[in-house]
């Protein structure tokens, strides 16, 4: 039995991932190297999880933390 392609994100979790607008995910979107959506719907599209993640890893450079959220 097929479980499904797993994970989905649409444009707002990418963003929340990334911690950027919604605006500035579409332009991150159009890069030739972000991943190609798995499903294009009617009014969005979402991509696989595990290629925005992989895509993070490769091409994000880590946020420098908030003394705020820094660990004791």
């Amino acid at each position: 039995m097929d479980r499904g392609p797993g994970q989905l994100m649409g444009p707002y979790e990418i963003a929340e991932r990334l911690g950027v607008s919604r605006q500035r995910f579409q332009q991150l979107a159009r890069y030739p190297t972000f991943p190609k959506p798995y499903q294009e719907l009617r009014g969005t599209k979402v991509w696989l999880a595990e290629d925005v993640e992989a895509w993070i890893k490769q091409y994000r450079q880590p946020r420098p933390i908030d003394e705020d959220e820094a660990p004791a």
